[in-house]
């Protein structure tokens, strides 16, 4: 077996680990000069900003297991248990969420016909699996207008940068569709269903420890490409998959392109070919194959444009007592922003002493054209947002800016279609295999556990 692996992020960084501790042959082919993907941190004059996530949820054991792997579980820190509020502005006001279920009845948050509509959830029937719901359209008919838009649109645009209108329940937010297949109800499958989550050794995401590292998570994917370096092409911009006898080529316009000459143990052709990069790049890939086809489907998923802007204030110019996680946006409150990180509540030593650092993002399915403006706007735009809602007075001392054109897929309704897809062109061409946000979820832990999932995969076969 040899393994050509497309794309040097973190799926196919975990992907390539994996395979090295079984002793199976691959190549990693990175089109820039650097792996981690949208994983990068930065770190300047004593404050931290992320690229890409700022946080990683250990939903499984074998993340753990992962750090324990390359060796840096000393360097991982887990968020603050006294900065531990969540934040949603209502009215205006940044207001914290109830964190129980009794504080959920004795908080003011949320009005006392939202609270009753709870009662009433287990009664609700539970919809055809023929039919595809939006998630706005399930959370309305389970749960109530006013869950929808102050307890999951504002979720949905930290997760997603999404709009619960066109995101599809049944695959943006798969386990509470399964839980109301499955029971009828979700309050009686987050009860039922947590027994058996603790048979399978998960945790859900909302009870996940959340983590990092003494110098962001970058380390993470530092560690894995340090770990399988010897097996890494970097600028190698994949363009083409070619079929020849034995299995699979890989390589540019012109040329297929070999393993790093320094790894002797790999030689093309290669029996697999795991595609992880985005799914709109993958979009332009050409198929050289007897069985024909191609991948441009992949290139109508949708992927908005969105913003993370940095931001590091003296201290004495923030209001707000920053004892929490941040403060999300819901749409109906009309602000720029979709939410505010309070990054130096979340982690140590992501701010010098006497200063905060606060990660604002803009843009999403909400308002695309915010994220696309030239940074004075958007600095404009955020510092509106940070004077009304957590009372910021002066101007930041230092700042960070990362514009992504397309940033997160959309398991938008009818999304469907590009599962189904990818299932039948895998079965048609035996030996190509998605793996990526783009496929198994857009969280950073779903990423990291699809590059288990396709590990495995290939070692099964």
């Amino acid at each position: 077996m040899n393994v050509a692996i497309i794309g040097g992020g973190i799926t196919g960084l975990v992907a390539a680990f994996e395979l090295k501790q079984r002793g199976v042959p691959f190549t990693v082919f990175e089109a820039g000069g650097r792996v981690g993907g949208v994983i990068q941190t930065i770190r300047e004059n004593g404050f931290l900003a992320e690229n890409g996530p700022n946080t990683l949820l250990e939903t499984s054991p074998k993340i753990a297991q992962l750090i324990r792997d390359l060796g840096i579980e000393s360097r991982r820190w887990y968020g603050s248990t006294t900065n531990n509020k969540r934040f949603i502005v209502r009215g205006g006001r940044v207001q914290a969420m109830p964190a129980s279920p009794l504080q959920f009845f004795t908080n003011p948050f949320f009005s006392w016909s939202a609270k009753l509509a709870l009662f009433k959830e287990p009664f609700i029937k539970r919809s055809s699996p023929d039919i595809e719901e939006s998630l706005a359209q399930f959370v309305k008919r389970r749960l109530g207008q006013e869950f929808l838009d102050y307890a999951i649109n504002p979720m949905v645009a930290g997760i997603y940068a999404g709009d619960p209108e066109r995101l599809s329940v049944k695959y943006s937010f798969a386990k509470l569709h399964a839980l109301e297949q499955k029971y009828g109800s979700l309050i009686k499958g987050q009860i039922w269903g947590a027994r058996e989550r603790k048979k399978r050794k998960e945790i859900a995401k909302d009870r996940a420890k959340m983590m990092s590292f003494d110098h962001g998570l970058q380390v993470l994917t530092d560690a894995l490409g340090a770990a399988v370096k010897e097996h890494i092409v970097f600028n190698a911009a994949i363009t083409r998959v070619g079929q020849v006898d034995g299995g699979w080529e890989v390589g540019g316009t012109a040329t297929f392109l070999s393993p790093n000459p320094g790894d002797k143990n790999v030689a093309p052709p290669f029996t697999r070919v795991l595609l992880t990069s985005p799914a709109h790049r993958l979009a332009a890939l050409k198929i050289d194959s007897a069985a024909g086809g191609d991948l441009k489907l992949l290139g109508e998923i949708t992927y908005p444009p969105v913003t993370s802007f940095t931001m590091g204030f003296r201290r004495e110019d923030v209001a707000h007592p920053l004892d929490g996680f941040g403060a999300l946006i819901p749409k109906v409150e009309k602000r720029n922003c979709l939410g505010t990180l309070f990054t130096s509540s979340l982690f140590a030593d992501r701010a010098p002493a006497g200063h905060v650092t606060l990660t604002s993002y803009i843009g999403g399915m909400r308002a695309p054209e915010f994220a696309l403006k030239p940074k004075d706007e958007i600095r404009k735009l955020i510092m509106a947002d940070l004077r009304a809602l957590l009372g910021v007075t002066g101007e930041p001392v230092w700042e960070h800016v990362k514009q992504w054109e397309k940033a997160i897929p959309q398991y938008e309704v009818g999304f469907g279609r590009f599962k189904d897809f990818m299932d039948e062109f895998e079965k048609m061409h035996g030996g190509i295999m998605f793996a990526g946000h783009y496929r198994d979820g857009i969280s950073l832990s779903d990423s990291i556990l699809a590059g288990f999932k396709v590990a495995d995969q290939v070692t099964a076969d």
